[in-house]
């Protein structure tokens, strides 16, 4: 494993808020370079953070920050993102695929639209950028793909009344699978990784419940930090697995993840596609069903 992740340079989607920064940050603590490639230019109240205040907070850390306008559902603005950074940076080590979309409206009353949005942006947001980073990863030294994605599980209570976004979310795993056995003998890994509980982001909070769900949540610096130790595994030794946060850290000796909690006063509720708690004061929820 490698010690850290200083001159390494991350293009991560999705990373001007939540999760995708929280992964940005912490590499930014080692030195790593980093693409923030998102839509998001201008400050919304609904969902705080921007490319450019991404950056900033990145840089406070210790990063080099690049921000990039880029909407991942367009082929052209992926190929110039990922031609910028490699411009900019002199080389593209590890891809994170965090942007995603959620509607968890079933068949009767979700649109086409939103249909297609999310499937734009999961499932093939997620194969279209591993296809435009895949030329500069196979000449990196410890190159990895993850992919903030669940572990496959075929149940059905994980289709209805959700039926599009698991679609969606499960073709984000699709792509670990099948580029995990696809490039191996490249040496690049290709991963997944999944939290145990509901994690306290602005999309978390807007579609699943409100403050409600946050209190009953985990801080993206979980997410954060398991994803830290991943990257710094050697990439011909760590492909192909659908990882959890809370075992990732167990791995590396933490068992106690209080700190994590934005509420230690309440239990924190089990993520999605997951069938039992992991770890102490978890519980599920209704999303969960029979």
């Amino acid at each position: 494993m490698t010690a850290s992740l200083r001159g390494k340079t991350l293009f991560i989607t999705g990373a001007s808020r939540g999760i995708g920064l929280a992964i940005a940050k912490k590499a930014a603590r080692d030195g790593a370079n980093i693409a923030i490639a998102a839509k998001s230019v201008a400050e919304n109240p609904k969902i705080p953070g921007t490319i450019y205040t991404a950056a900033a907070e990145i840089e406070a850390e210790g990063g080099k920050a690049l921000p990039l306008p880029c909407d991942i559902r367009f082929d052209d603005q992926v190929a110039a993102a990922v031609c910028k950074t490699v411009e900019t940076f002199g080389s593209l080590d590890i891809l994170i695929n965090n942007a995603s979309a959620i509607d968890l409206r079933g068949i009767d009353l979700l649109d086409m639209k939103r249909f297609d949005l999310m499937h734009q942006i999961n499932a093939r947001g997620a194969y279209l950028c591993a296809k435009f980073a895949l030329p500069h990863l196979r000449k990196a030294e410890n190159p990895h793909i993850l992919t903030l994605s669940p572990p496959l599980d075929l149940n059905p209570k994980w289709f209805a009344p959700n039926l599009a976004y698991t679609m969606a979310k499960y073709g984000m795993s699709l792509v670990t699978l099948g580029l995990a056995k696809e490039l191996a003998r490249d040496g690049v890994a290709v991963n997944s990784l999944w939290p145990e509980t509901a994690i306290a982001t602005a999309a978390v909070g807007n579609l699943l419940g409100g403050e409600e769900i946050i209190r009953r949540s985990r801080k993206p610096e979980i997410v954060a930090d398991a994803a830290h130790a991943v990257l710094r595994r050697p990439s011909r030794e760590c492909t192909g697995n659908f990882f959890i946060d809370v075992r990732v850290l167990a791995e590396e000796g933490v068992t106690d993840f209080s700190s994590y909690a934005v509420d230690p006063a309440y239990e924190a509720v089990l993520d999605f596609f997951l069938d039992a708690p992991i770890s102490p004061r978890v519980q599920k929820s209704a999303f969960h069903g029979k």
